[in-house]
């Protein structure tokens, strides 16, 4: 075959996405002088897509220095945008900085507006958003469309788009962002963007889905991601992030052993690209998975791992610890998370675990606080999924603060939210807590009902210690028609303890605990203390 068909078939392959093929052919006519410029970036881009990081880098730099040996200016800082893009993706961002401050002194003393302006924009942008300067982001990506509309370059459009809405998103203008990201994808989808762009915008949308509790959305992005990855054979970037999202889909559909194996599939797949910081996220998400199967060795190894490589474990690790009976621990890290953490779509993901590790240590005001911060951020939000959040967060609260038929219109909102999400496990954990709000009322065969129900879907999704916490709730039958919080009362007063120091113990005011001793006295049928604890102790109680 002659050098012509070689280059040929080569372009065609890079063409095809047969990312293999072009990289073969392309590196083996690279000693016969054929290559142009284009070729060196498409040889250069080929490599990257097969996780070949060091040869991208090299061929790139060689592409760069021709550019500037032929004083083509805007051409070499076109090169040197992707040396700091592919560089900043395989988590170089020192190395990424520099080739961005080389192509921009590149195009100084250009007297006309560039095209490769625009692309050295996108890097700017990208570290205004991730370092919460939104206003100034949302100026840069309308710049970055508007150039590339001047030049009619579809990747400058898609992404112009894509971080507006990424900026509004955050600014909690979520219809507005949303639109944009949707608008963007019909570029990525519409294969009118270039496959580097393409995969960044795939998973940028699908993590920002996430971060607003968009689940349905982010299960169509991610089913489609999936598809764009597999129909390009030998891909390596973008193919750990749709591990991740696989494995996050698969955690609210229920399947968490599966979750478990495509997490571990997600963190190889980022140290196989290189990016070991990414990593950290695979693990994050795996241990989130271990916690709910109940695995809490597991869990703790893989948090651990997650913040050797810088990612912060958090609410997960604070959530572990309360499971564990570490309840200082876990409401100590709570109050840090939510001192520190800024803006609403952040703090919509540290408050669910605020208001129930709250709950735990008793801080019933302060989990109040949480929960109704939530609800504000949920409805500025609007996801359905953080709607159910919050319902769930209300009535939680309702049940510690004594109110549990307040309590069970907004559990059995939360629940709805949940099947319609087809989420089994938010759902039953709604149902245990449906149980105890009945058996508050006292309602004590409702409670058994929703509490085995609950129980049931727990064991068949691999929860164990979830379900065996059931099962002790089950086995607690409160005589006489006595509610939860009425037998707590009862065994206090069994202890010898006062009014105050019960009203201290379970965080309510002595009016309440007075209430709570006239209605057990009325059910038991006793009038004094004595009796009382004697009932308690006869009817194993304590």
């Amino acid at each position: 075959m002659g050098v012509v068909e070689e280059l040929i078939q080569g372009r065609e392959a890079f063409e095809l996405r047969e990312w293999a093929t072009a990289y073969d052919r392309l590196q083996g006519l690279d000693a016969s002088g054929v290559l142009a410029a284009e070729d060196l970036s498409r040889w250069a881009t080929a490599a990257f897509l097969l996780g070949r990081n060091d040869t991208c880098a090299e061929v790139l730099q060689r592409a760069h220095k021709a550019h500037v040996a032929d004083g083509d200016l805007a051409s070499a800082a076109r090169c040197a945008f992707w040396l700091g893009l592919t560089s900043m993706l395989a988590g170089n961002a020192a190395v990424g900085g520099g080739w961005f401050a080389r192509g921009w002194r590149l195009l100084e003393g250009s007297q006309e507006e560039t095209v490769e302006a625009g692309y050295l924009l996108l890097a700017r942008g990208l570290q205004q958003v991730h370092g919460g300067e939104l206003a100034a982001a949302l100026e840069t990506a309308s710049e970055i469309e508007r150039i590339g509309r001047r030049f009619a370059d579809a990747n400058l459009i898609t992404m112009g788009l894509h971080q507006r809405g990424r900026a509004l998103l955050l600014l909690a203008r979520v219809p507005e962002g949303v639109a944009l990201l949707d608008e963007a994808m019909t570029g990525v989808t519409a294969d009118d963007v270039a496959p580097v762009f393409a995969g960044m915008v795939y998973c940028s949308t699908i993590e920002a889905c996430q971060e607003i509790s968009d689940f349905a959305r982010a299960r169509q992005w991610t089913s489609e991601l999936s598809r764009w990855c597999d129909a390009q054979p030998g891909l390596v970037p973008y193919t750990g992030q749709c591990a991740v999202h696989r494995g996050q889909i698969m955690r609210l559909e229920g399947a968490l052993a599966q979750a478990v194996e495509e997490l571990r599939l997600a963190h190889r797949r980022y140290l196989d690209a290189g990016s070991t910081a990414a990593a950290g996220l695979a693990l994050y998400e795996r241990g989130e998975v271990h916690r709910l199967r109940g695995e809490f060795a597991e869990a703790e190894d893989a948090f651990a791992e997650a913040s050797s490589l810088g990612y912060e474990p958090q609410p997960g690790l604070a959530l572990l610890w309360l499971a564990q009976s570490r309840t200082d621990a876990a409401a100590a890290t709570i109050q840090r998370l939510v001192t520190e953490t800024q803006g609403p779509v952040h703090r919509s993901k540290i408050l669910p675990a605020a208001v129930e590790v709250r709950l735990s240590s008793g801080q019933v005001d302060e989990a109040r606080s949480a929960s109704e911060e939530l609800t504000m951020l949920a409805e500025q939000l609007g996801c359905a999924a953080l709607k159910a959040q919050a319902a769930y967060a209300r009535g939680c609260v309702l049940i510690a603060e004594d109110d549990p038929g307040a309590a069970l219109p907004e559990l059995r909102t939360s629940w709805r939210a949940w099947v319609s999400l087809g989420a089994p496990y938010d759902a039953a954990t709604v149902r245990v807590q449906i149980g105890r709000a009945c058996r508050g009322v006292g309602d004590e065969e409702s409670a058994r009902l929703e509490l085995t129900a609950a129980k049931r879907v727990l064991a068949e999704l691999g929860a164990r210690t979830a379900a065996e916490q059931v099962e002790t709730l089950l086995g607690r039958r409160t005589p006489d028609g006595l509610t939860a919080r009425e037998v707590e009362v009862l065994r206090l007063v069994a202890t010898g303890k006062s009014n105050p120091a019960i009203a201290a113990d379970l965080v309510l005011s002595e009016k309440t605990v007075a209430r709570h001793l006239s209605n057990i006295f009325a059910k038991i049928d006793v009038t004094t203390r004595t009796a009382a604890a004697a009932y308690a102790y006869e009817h194993h109680l304590c």
